[in-house]
């Protein structure tokens, strides 16, 4: 859709060119002529009162509503006296005011804009110019335009137009000269564009294959995506040479490989430390978060808080154990402390009690202690979790650090710290280099931390391993919990999750009062599935009750089959349920969905399960509500680019959540993504009844598959010094 409007308001924009405003649509062959709308995209720049062609659709945003989204978009030289008198005395031209412009246009006429860009001298022509001035307003003119012919050059040359725009934000003047010198600094200097798209429009360009700037970016590429899909913050040589040939097209050796590498060593893109090759950011990243912690190790005092336990214990009725009391006292004698062990060892009871303690010794009145206490953990659902275990409030740690998503940054950092003076982290297995580098940067110096977690969990997605990388470097004070409190006399689940994760099974296919394995081959699991559904259901299992884990999307047996059959078995087709397609899937009132990504407007998180509440129709402007745990959330049909149906969802999506009834289907052919730590997980994600379909061997090969645990990190030696 294309619109000509005039720039009214613009009243957000990022450093990075996102923007949003409003602006008075003057034509556009609709019934959108003459009226005001809001827009945003990415931009060189706008101007107020200046008029341009914009190129998008509508769509419904959570916070600012129903907006013009645009993809591309143009300037209209100004046209006419009084466009060319607003132009000129816009802000772009310092120094240039109405007068002066009508002066302009007064010496110049209508075609004033075309004579300046002809011949700069004419500008003399004008009362009282100078020839500053003049050649003032001749380069804006020029850069003026030559950023539209900039941007359009990119786009023929094969970048998008979002990137061709990003590029020259980052560039200016320069970009044409950067695209001759070494196209690869778009991927060192510019966010979002990678190196796979740079190289597809070097190599159109005819770049020959072994030109060094492609060898020495191609390295650079390797080195960061084996961290990236291994988690890994570091490579060997060996790892690039394993991936370096099928990029760039033919053989290299070793040798000719390190050659490269102590090159960019010397340029400072790589660090090289012991034959270890490091993305700088990657190191600077590791290095910060073993000196922030070594500060913090270095912090503490002594308290006699023996008394204050025994009051926990009567307050919440409970018989604290040798490593409990050892937990609190170590939380609170200590600025960093870990608190480790599996499901139902008391985590969380240990997190009340801490934070009773903390509260009581400092003397803080329940309405200070939201300022002074925080509870963390990575995902929504496992923010929500510990919000109801323990009655406090608790938040993402994206949430907390106030993250912009069209800014990619936070608003607490190292320029702007938080006032929290303690800090607990739960579900730490999952935290990131990057992300936890970003909180500490946001917290004092006499800060408090306590990180809670089950490093036999699976890691983060991004490069690093956190937790178990600070229980191995053994400086941090650290209490293993291994008593069981959260079982009972019959219960078998969490027995089964410590043999996984022992890599001992022993008696798994017998049948328990919370536990089944059902075996089937691989093309009856399906079936069986909707079978036992249907049976829970039957026994007053909600579908909310009720989650299907699997880590595989496609196949007879993957998540999304899954999900279709199970629609049909919790939530039927029917004449009083409103329903609508997006990309080939149906979506439904009372259906369960996944959210996939944050909503950063919205306390609504990657990993967060609804309920779809309402399905509204063009007279309702196409509204769908979504209900997750009481917070409506409005969506539009656009939205659900980032939803999934969510009776089957992967385990990765699962962790940081508990569910009352786990479904696990056990195929041979997920045996390339089934492994300890993953079965682990998505056992220990179930409170009361766990049931696995399928095939044994299955479960044994992901038992006793370790070969994901493999990370190469420094952290622990950068620690240990």
């Amino acid at each position: 859709m294309q619109l000509k409007v005039s720039v009214v308001d613009i009243f957000f924009k990022s450093d990075k060119g996102f923007m949003v405003g409003t602006a008075k649509v003057l034509e556009s062959f609709s019934e959108y002529d003459n009226t005001v709308i809001t827009f945003s995209g990415e931009f060189i720049e706008l101007l107020k009162d200046n008029s341009y062609l914009f190129y998008g659709n509508f769509i419904e945003h959570p916070k600012y509503g129903n907006q013009f989204k645009v993809n591309n978009y143009e300037k209209i030289i100004p046209e006419g006296r009084n466009a060319i008198v607003a132009f000129l005395s816009s802000g772009l031209f310092p120094k240039v005011g109405i007068k002066t412009a009508i002066k302009i246009v007064d010496t110049l006429g209508d075609k004033a804009l075309d004579i300046i860009i002809e011949n700069n001298n004419s500008l003399l022509l004008v009362p009282g110019m100078t020839s500053k001035r003049a050649n003032g307003i001749y380069d804006i003119l020029l850069q003026e335009r030559e950023s539209y012919k900039t941007v359009i050059y990119l786009q023929d040359i094969g970048f998008t137009f979002n990137e061709a725009t990003k590029i020259y934000k980052v560039f200016k003047n320069n970009t044409l000269d950067m695209i001759n010198d070494n196209i690869y600094k778009v991927v060192e200097c510019v966010n979002d564009i990678g190196f796979l798209t740079v190289d597809k429009v070097a190599i159109s360009m005819n770049i020959e294959l072994n030109d060094i700037r492609r060898i020495n970016a191609s390295i650079i590429y390797c080195i960061y995506d084996f961290c990236m899909s291994t988690g890994s913050t570091y490579v060997n040589s060996e790892d690039i040479y394993l991936r370096i040939c099928d990029v760039v097209g033919y053989d290299m050796d070793i040798k000719s490989i390190e050659n490269y590498l102590f090159s960019l060593n010397k340029e400072g893109k790589v660090v090289i430390v012991d034959e270890k090759y490091y993305i700088r950011d990657f190191y600077e990243c590791e290095l910060y978060i073993a000196n922030r912690i070594n500060e913090l190790i270095k912090c503490g005092e002594s308290r006699n808080v023996d008394n204050y336990i025994d009051m926990l214990e009567k307050v919440f009725n409970i018989k604290y154990n040798d490593m409990q009391r050892k937990a609190v006292i170590s939380s609170i004698e200590n600025n960093l402390t870990i608190i480790t062990g599996g499901p139902g060892t008391g985590k969380t009871t240990i997190i009340k009690g801490i934070v009773e303690l903390y509260k009581n010794i400092n003397c803080i009145s329940e309405e200070c202690l939201f300022d002074s206490i925080v509870l963390l953990a990575p995902t929504g659902r496992a923010a929500k979790r510990i919000k109801e275990a323990t009655g406090f409030k608790a938040s993402t740690i994206h949430r907390f650090l106030k993250y912009n998503k069209e800014t990619n940054d936070f608003g607490i950092n190292k320029d702007n710290l938080s006032d929290a003076k303690f800090i607990i982290i739960d579900e730490c297995s999952m935290i990131d280099m990057f992300l936890f580098r970003s909180l500490l940067e946001g917290l004092s110096k006499s800060i408090k931390i306590i990180l809670v977690g089950d490093y036999n969990q699976l890691p983060s997605i991004l490069p690093g391993e956190i937790l178990k990388d600070l229980i191995k470097c053994s400086k941090v004070p650290l209490i293993e919990l291994s008593e069981l409190y959260r079982q009972k006399e019959d219960s078998y689940i969490v027995n089964f999750a410590n043999e996984i994760k022992d890599g001992n099974l022993t008696d798994y296919l017998s049948k328990r009062s919370d536990y089944s394995f059902i075996k089937c081959n691989k093309f009856n699991i399906e079936n069986m599935i909707i079978e036992v559904c249907k049976k829970a259901i039957n026994k007053d299992y909600s579908y909310k009750d009720i989650q299907v884990l699997i880590p595989m999307y496609r196949g007879i047996n993957g998540i999304d089959n899954i999900n279709n059959k199970l629609q049909e078995v919790f939530n039927k087709k029917s004449s009083n349920k409103k329903e609508f397609e997006y990309n080939g899937v149906i979506f439904r009132e009372k259906d369960k969905i996944l959210q996939t990504k944050n909503i950063s407007d919205y306390d609504v998180s990657n990993g967060d399960i609804g309920i779809i509440k309402h399905i509204g129709d063009e007279k309702d402007n196409n509204k769908i509500i979504i209900d997750f745990d009481g917070e409506l959330v409005e969506y539009t049909k656009s939205d659900f680019e980032n939803v999934k149906l969510g009776y089957a969802i992967s385990i990765h999506k699962a962790q940081g959540s508990e569910f009352d009834c786990v479904i696990l289907p056990m195929d041979l052919s997920f045996q390339r993504m089934l492994y300890r730590k993953l079965v682990y997980t998505a056992v220990t994600r179930t409170k009361n009844l766990l049931i696995l379909i399928g095939e044994p061997e299955a479960l044994e090969k992901g038992v006793n598959n370790i070969s994901n645990e493999c990370r190469k990190t420094t952290l622990c030696d950068l620690i240990c010094g």
